[in-house]
């Protein structure tokens, strides 16, 4: 299936050019483990975790070692939480520390799925647990948590909408001597994926089977290197390469994937062919729509630069590979990318610019720092444009919004790791107070009815 060509290639990818495998995530279905109380319930995740997950640390270091490919990290993604605590949704902090626990235990970074998928309405054990979100998040270290608000099939429940933009408030409160880190351990979806490796936003889908490995590739520094190599190169001949990059990537990520899963004793679900930056130079998707010839990314043209990358990307990624899924394309989560956040700095991008940007990417409005005195509404207003994106155009948005406590326009929010330094970004002074308060169901768009 690879050949020697290949392995070269590969290997040129990562010595040169920033390739990584980003994460190797374990699914994880934790139907088997609802007992008869919460507290059995716990007992049953941590040991199943902590049985399916043991080997995952050992078996992606000698992957890596054995085929010369950083694999950066090593995670688990289990089903959304709030399905497992419908019965005691009020003990569900339980159930939250003990998937840290088992995630410690195993030695993964992180464990994504203390979530709830509310898309069409909110039944009052699912409220019980998304009121837990603020302090699980505040007292675990490892867990991960989403909410599913919206899909194209159902439209976007506003009653959750504005429950979250609350619930982000209340996290940041809850872990402000982190400037506000919790948020970044949260995301709200429209049309979440039941496949996607990548954190935060992780989580097990119902439909998937017991135990799956899922594998997330990441290389913009491989493809910003491949369009130097055509400065002169049209658009169509530019798309051309992005394309045969993005295939070259995909195959690294099929090779690991598939021996992952193998000795694993786990189905191979997907490969995730995501261009996800990191605060490095050299590793930056901002870089790559500079390099197709922005003077800075958030200018004029950034929105078509960026289709064409990621279009581009996908279909290189389908072509080397019938497993690709999850959110495959490229993400712009502005902490993350070092271009980015030079260009936050630089007021050549705002939130605004970067809204109309996730109408073609593969999330949405990722690790933005805006101000500490944010209202809730406010954020719940910023999530409900995201979700109407994702709903119209039938695509997977997302917001991860950090409003970062005791902090204004123009100060930063350091957090460290790929998790990298957000400075503060304005937002509208002008409130949309009552138009969240009405609360209710935007109705699904009419091209929801296919059937």
């Amino acid at each position: 299936m690879f050949n020697t060509n290949e392995v070269l290639e590969t290997i040129n990818m990562v010595e040169r050019e920033h390739l990584d495998i980003r994460t190797v995530t374990m699914g994880i279905s934790l139907l088997p483990c609802i007992g008869g109380t919460a507290e059995k319930t716990a007992e049953n995740v941590y040991d199943h975790i902590c049985k399916k997950a043991e080997n995952i640390v050992k078996v992606t270091g000698d992957l890596s070692r054995e085929y010369g490919i950083p694999i950066v990290n090593k995670r688990v993604s289990v089903t959304p939480a709030s399905i497992i605590c419908a019965p005691f949704a009020n003990k569900s902090y339980l159930i939250g520390k003990a998937l840290n626990d088992a995630a410690k235990a195993v030695g993964v970074d992180f464990l994504g799925g203390y979530s709830a998928l509310v898309h069409k309405g909110t039944s009052d054990y699912e409220t019980e647990f998304i009121k837990s979100i603020p302090e699980v998040l505040a007292t675990t270290e490892r867990l991960c948590s989403s909410v599913n608000v919206g899909s194209s099939k159902s439209g976007i429940n506003m009653d959750a909408v504005r429950l979250m933009g609350e619930i982000i408030k209340q996290t940041a409160q809850k872990t402000a001597t982190q400037g506000g880190f919790g948020c970044a351990k949260l995301v709200v979806f429209c049309n979440a994926v039941e496949d996607n490796p990548f954190m935060a936003g992780a989580f097990h889908g119902v439909g998937e089977s017991g135990t799956v490995i899922n594998v997330g590739v990441s290389g913009p520094g491989v493809v910003q290197h491949a369009i130097e190599s055509i400065p002169e190169a049209n658009l169509s001949d530019l798309a051309e390469m992005i394309k045969r990059t993005a295939f070259k990537i995909t195959r690294a990520g099929q090779l690991i994937a598939t021996e992952a899963a193998k000795r694993l004793n786990a189905e191979f679900g997907i490969v995730d062919l995501s261009l996800a930056p990191t605060p490095a130079r050299g590793d930056s998707v901002a870089a790559i729509l500079e390099e197709m010839g922005l003077e800075s990314v958030g200018t004029h043209g950034t929105t078509a630069c960026l289709a064409m990358l990621n279009d581009a990307v996908k279909k290189g990624g389908v072509m080397a590979s019938s497993r690709v899924g999850g959110l495959s394309g490229a993400f712009i989560p502005v902490s993350e990318d070092i271009g980015m956040i030079e260009a936050a700095e630089r007021g050549k991008l705002c939130i605004d610019k970067l809204e109309a940007m996730t109408a073609v990417c593969s999330v949405g409005l990722d690790m933005i720092a805006v101000p500490g005195d944010t209202s809730a509404s406010t954020i719940s207003a910023i999530i409900a444009d995201e979700a109407a994106i994702g709903m119209i155009n039938n695509k997977t948005t997302a917001v991860r919004i950090i409003p970062a406590p005791d902090k204004k326009v123009g100060d930063e929010v350091n957090f460290g790791g790929l998790l990298g330094r957000a400075p503060v970004m304005p937002v509208h002074g002008e409130g949309a107070e009552k138009f969240i308060a009405r609360g209710g169901l935007i109705p699904a768009p009419i091209h929801s009815n296919k059937n």
